[in-house]
């Protein structure tokens, strides 16, 4: 079994800053891609930043200059750096991996961590 824990999302101020972090465990033989999505209320979940082991970013248009993903493969934990946070980022934010776990790769997913940004 694999398993994504999420820590860091809280209340803050529009503008202020927060930092995600993810850490994966469990019988990982190898991680692909990691990455962060959220889903708003009453909103379908979106990706926000994803990183591959190859080097590839990729991150939301609205958050593109605000938000930076960092991922530690010795580690096997991705962070997700928040500054200039508007109302709009507020969701819970779900932390993802790409696994090769039992000769299969696999997605796995979070709990989910609630972020609000008040304005």
């Amino acid at each position: 079994q694999v398993q994504l824990v999420e820590s860091g999302g809280g209340l803050v101020q529009a503008g202020g800053s927060l930092r995600l972090s993810c850490a994966a465990s469990g019988k990982i033989f190898r991680i692909n891609a990691m990455g962060w999505y959220r889903q708003a209320p009453g909103k379908q979940r979106e990706l926000v930043a994803v990183t591959t082991s190859g080097g590839t970013t990729n991150y939301a248009d609205s958050v593109k200059g605000r938000f930076t993903i960092v991922k530690d493969g010795a580690k096997n934990t991705v962070d997700l750096r928040m500054n200039s946070l508007k109302p709009e980022d507020t969701a819970v934010y779900y932390c993802t991996a790409e696994v090769l776990y039992d000769a299969a790769w696999r997605d796995y997913w979070g709990q989910g961590t609630q972020v609000t940004v008040s304005s």
